[in-house]
């Protein structure tokens, strides 16, 4: 019975994400260090590890995890500041964990679930205990949550995971969006977050040595990579503009991609795809994502518990950023950052995270109205 409840319109993209994932992390291949591994293999395997842990998130159900949402929470913060104390510098980063005959494992991908979840919670307790709060009940409800978020954005800040850490706040600020609260927030955090942006950038660009003394060199060459989109200029940007440009209507061909760029088989695997299948197949990757999204707006259309509510206006939020993100800087069109394409780029942490969400999602989908209790 519970099989064919499952909402067939969120599998079927699925299913067809996974298999353009897996043929292109293939077709990657050819430009992936063999120390890695067979990497199309692996992802097969961390897509039936992430299949069953939907089936055991189905059996669960969502209200299991909304319980158990602080521990989860704490758990996730632990394992961030474990990284930063005991985890071995990877590229001059402390993101991951490695375990000998699995591989790595990265916190802050799991770390957006339990920020989502964390959030849900507070915002459904604080509109059972206040109907009609005032000013101050919301600013001080405003701080509570943003506190929340500010210490996992702290300690991935510090790995450094910059990608993330905008993850977190995009999160963030959909949930809030959709608990009603007052438009005069946003437009305050809108109009503070624009001033500290103009003078960072302002001395970025003009007090260069006065920046680095405040922030020092470490996020001045992050700043630097981003800004590299603005000229077109760089190995990785100019490598992935040439395959896609000279890939025409329908591509190189499976397993043709025609030059070489770095990060191919995660960030940049939205490029593999275009040089392999051309603009046909782009169409084709761009329509699978677009009917996916507009299936969970679908499904949060629904007379559904307000719990469920803000998770998928998190869920939502964080896949439409992402989703953006990814494809417009392997185009050129937005900064370069660490950004993967959800379902779709190579990752354990990354895909057995979606695979949650995936969960998360399907058993909203079965379940009707519902009010969850919980302090």
């Amino acid at each position: 019975m519970t099989i064919r409840k499952l909402n067939k319109k969120i599998l079927i993209p699925i299913c067809i994400m996974a298999i353009i994932s897996i043929l292109t992390i293939y077709s990657a291949l050819t430009y992936t260090s063999s120390e890695l591994g067979n990497l199309a293999l692996k992802q097969v395997l961390w897509y039936f590890i992430g299949i069953l842990l939907v089936v055991f998130l189905i059996h669960m159900k969502n209200e299991y995890l909304y319980r158990h949402t602080t521990f989860l929470y704490i758990l996730g913060n632990i394992l961030l500041l474990g990284l930063l104390l005991f985890a071995t510098p990877v590229n001059n980063s402390k993101c991951w964990f490695t375990i000998p005959g699995i591989g790595s494992v990265q916190p802050s991908e799991f770390m957006k679930i339990f920020i989502m979840l964390m959030l849900a919670t507070m915002i459904h307790n604080f509109r059972s205990d206040y109907k009609n709060p005032s000013l101050k009940q919301e600013f001080i409800f405003i701080l509570q949550s943003l506190g929340i978020v500010l210490i996992p954005s702290i300690l991935t800040f510090l790995q450094p995971d910059t990608g993330a850490v905008i993850i977190y706040f995009i999160i963030y600020f959909c949930m809030m969006f959709a608990s009603g609260i007052r438009i005069r927030w946003f437009l305050i955090a809108g109009g503070v977050f624009l001033l500290l942006i103009g003078i960072i950038f302002g001395l970025f660009f003009l007090q260069q040595e006065l920046f680095i003394d405040l922030f020092g060199t470490n996020l001045f060459y992050r700043f630097e990579r981003i800004f590299n989109w603005q000229s077109g200029t760089g190995l990785q940007l100019e490598n992935a503009l040439a395959a896609i440009g000279s890939a025409g209507f329908f591509g190189h061909g499976f397993n043709q991609t025609p030059i070489y760029f770095p990060e191919s088989s995660t960030d940049f695997i939205f490029a593999v795809y275009a040089s392999n299948f051309g603009f046909f197949g782009v169409l084709i990757l761009l329509g699978v994502i677009i009917y996916f999204d507009i299936q969970i707006i679908l499904v949060a259309k629904r007379k559904l518990a307000d719990t469920d509510k803000y998770i998928l206006a998190g869920i939502l939020g964080m896949l439409l950023f992402q989703q953006i993100q990814n494809i417009g800087m392997t185009v050129g069109l937005l900064p370069i950052t660490g950004i993967t394409l959800p379902f779709i780029s190579y990752g354990g942490s990354s895909l057995l995270s979606y695979m949650v969400i995936l969960g998360i999602i399907l058993n909203i989908s079965m379940e009707k109205s519902r009010h969850y209790k919980y302090k």
